[in-house]
């Protein structure tokens, strides 16, 4: 893949762009490599706290407290993606990533600390640092990949759904080892780390300033709205999942670590679909019915974490891996549905900011749902019943149109 990638990328950039030769130049292995271990990282910090929730409220981490740990990732992404192109502005794309990786580091690191205001304020601080991150990494590949869109966005979301799934099973043992869940917690700073160290020869210079964003012209148009709403429906089935699976796996009797592996299969299930799903997006002229499979797989997953969560724990766990696919698909669909690359980061925008705060509140929701009434089949029913409005949003934004062209 990466030979493909560097042979292609290297005539990719247009020669009256700007920078093109430099990108030409940078466009080489060593930028592949440093952009996956990005995505790496992208959701480790998430899926390391889901899988040890329980193992925090055994160290006194408050019922109250765990909820807001669940809902800060969305929140974050919410509020530091509505920001993240006003920042970058001013430091340029490439940096804007370094500072990004930056604050994850400093924010695992923070969050392992003592006392349950550094955990919060830690998880603030790392989140934020993802979701400026989520908003780069596109307008990375858009630039210096700009042939090998799909190509690049199913490899980047691939390695971030296997980083998921690296930090939901090895997170339980490594605080096991240690004794200690702040060890299981602390280690993934190395990772951010050492993606900080592979990004850095590539943001030595202020990139150039990125075309103004048109965000009033993508508020008033229905396709954005749908692609910002499948967004966000997307988005609440991920992060109920890496924050909620661990613990309602648990209930079902099985063990912390079990319970690990379980949420861990499901993100290592997805891996190849979210690495194809992309490329047959993009030959497809309605996606619609893609999104239609793809969330049928997510409400079956949820309707057997309803009916039968410990006796087909496996099978329910593959199908809310694979139907998580639509995650990269909704990516896809930024650059789909527009005509610029100025609209695309527009879309984007709006799309990660609206639609992360659309999310934000599905954790919590979930949670509240399992403590007050004393199981998961509420939760679940919910869950399940949300399938409907993804469907529906999926077939608005998977439409063969453009934002800004007029419809034929």
């Amino acid at each position: 893949m990466s030979a493909a990638i560097h042979a292609s990328s290297s005539s990719a950039a247009s020669p009256s762009a700007p920078g093109a030769a430099t990108v030409r130049g940078r466009a080489g292995i060593g930028l592949i490599v440093a952009v996956l271990l990005v995505a790496f990282n992208l959701r480790l910090a998430i899926t390391s706290l889901g899988a040890l929730l329980d193992r925090l409220g055994e160290a006194g981490v408050s019922g109250a407290t765990q909820g807001i740990l669940t809902s800060l990732p969305v929140l974050c992404f919410a509020v530091v993606g509505a920001t993240a192109m006003v920042v970058t502005r001013k430091v340029g794309v490439d940096r804007g990533l370094e500072v990004a990786l930056g604050l994850l580091a400093a924010g695992l690191v923070l969050r392992v600390l003592d006392g349950t205001p550094a955990l919060v304020a830690g998880t603030a601080i790392a989140t934020a640092g993802i979701a400026l991150a989520n908003v780069l990494i596109p307008a990375i590949v858009k630039e210096h990949f700009p042939r090998q869109v799909g190509l690049m966005t199913g490899a980047y979301t691939a390695i971030l759904s296997l980083g998921s799934a690296v930090g939901a099973a090895s997170t339980v043992p490594i605080a096991n080892a240690a004794g200690s869940w702040r060890a299981g917690l602390g280690v993934w700073a190395l990772a951010a780390v050492v993606a900080a160290v592979a990004w850095a020869p590539y943001c030595r210079r202020k990139d150039p300033a990125r075309s103004a964003i048109r965000g009033a012209s993508m508020l008033r148009n229905p396709t954005a709205w749908a692609v910002t709403i499948l967004f966000g429906t997307q988005s609440l089935y991920a992060y109920v999942m890496m924050s909620w699976l661990p613990s309602l796996y648990a209930d079902a009797g099985f063990s912390d670590a079990t319970a690990g592996l379980l949420l861990a299969l499901s993100i290592a299930i997805g891996v190849p679909f979210f690495f194809l799903a992309p490329s047959l997006a993009a030959r497809l002229r309605q996606q619609g019915h893609l999104v239609f499979l793809l969330t049928g797989l997510t409400v079956l997953g949820w309707a057997g974490l309803w009916l039968a969560p410990h006796d087909g724990a496996w099978i329910w766990a593959a199908l809310l891996g694979a139907g998580g696919a639509v995650f990269p698909v909704t990516l896809s669909f930024f650059a789909m549905r527009t005509t610029s690359s100025a609209d695309t980061a527009s879309l984007s925008t709006m799309a990660q900011s609206i639609g992360y705060a659309l999310a934000a509140g599905g954790p919590l929701l979930v949670g509240i749902l399992h403590h007050s009434s004393g199981g998961w089949a509420l939760p679940c029913a919910l869950l399940v019943g949300l399938g409907a409005v993804q469907i529906t949003a999926g077939y608005l934004a998977g439409r063969p149109v453009k934002i800004g062209e007029p419809a034929s």
